[in-house]
């Protein structure tokens, strides 16, 4: 690991969740966004640092890493695009859309290699923690569902009006971004700011997002997190697709 920038890395205790992160602007250049290493995965520390932009990013094989970079992925959930194609699949409707019926198998699937993933980050203690967010309410998972199967999801964290998204999967065709449409949708009758999207790529950009500054993007979470939003495990209050022939068994 190398940097262009005089800047030591801050280490973090595992037995004091509570304890401070450096300021985001301290990050390291290279590796972009580098901020501290060590801590633990606690819902304390966690829910600290997504509301100051800051995200775990490791291997299995390595110690926790933290990050917050520059530039900044983000998506306005009244920017979503549509392309026509994709309102074509939409208004078929041949699908059910859920809101954390299965965060477990969400997690497990994105978990699994599939193309232009990063690797093998979300692995078995990154797991645990995503669920015990969920089970707190700061963790929701979104599932498209086909003839019963589960075709398509994606999950992310909530804090404030801000929602924090992590992964996503298709098993089908347009799956992860029927997903992200209904999300965006849910988001935006919430009134909802901003969906972090983390680190920039053709295909985010293609549905709309769009890179800013940290600066920028640290401005607007202050804002948005500072904003009373849904809390506990969310239910779809839009009229999403949900018939008997596609839906999944069970509640």
């Amino acid at each position: 690991m190398t940097t262009d920038n005089p800047i030591r890395l801050h280490w973090l205790d595992p037995r004091n969740p509570r304890q401070a992160f450096p300021p985001p602007g301290s990050a390291m250049r290279d590796p972009n966004g580098l901020l501290a290493i060590g801590g633990d995965l606690s819902v304390t520390r966690m829910v600290r640092a997504y509301s100051q932009g800051i995200f775990p990013w490791y291997n299995p094989d390595e110690p926790i890493l933290w990050w917050c970079p520059d530039p900044r992925a983000v998506l306005e959930p009244s920017a979503f695009r549509i392309s026509r194609s994709f309102a074509k699949t939409l208004r078929r409707g041949d699908f059910a859309v859920t809101l954390n019926h299965c965060p477990a198998q969400v997690l497990d699937a994105c978990a699994g290699p599939r193309r232009g993933s990063r690797g093998t980050w979300l692995g078995p203690d990154m797991r645990s923690a995503y669920l015990e967010l969920h089970e707190t309410g700061f963790c929701q998972s979104i599932e498209v569902w086909r003839h019963g199967r589960l075709i398509g999801g994606l999950y992310g964290v909530s804090i404030g009006r801000a929602f924090f998204g992590e992964s996503m999967f298709s098993r089908e065709p347009d799956a992860s971004k029927i997903a992200l449409a209904f999300l965006c949708r849910q988001l935006q009758d919430w009134r909802y700011e901003l969906i972090d999207c983390q680190i920039s790529s053709e295909h985010l950009q293609s549905l709309g997002a769009v890179d800013i500054s940290r600066e920028r993007f640290l401005a607007m979470l202050r804002q948005a997190v500072g904003v009373p939003g849904r809390t506990g495990k969310w239910r779809f209050e839009i009229p999403v697709p949900a018939s008997r022939e596609h839906r999944p068994e069970g509640p």
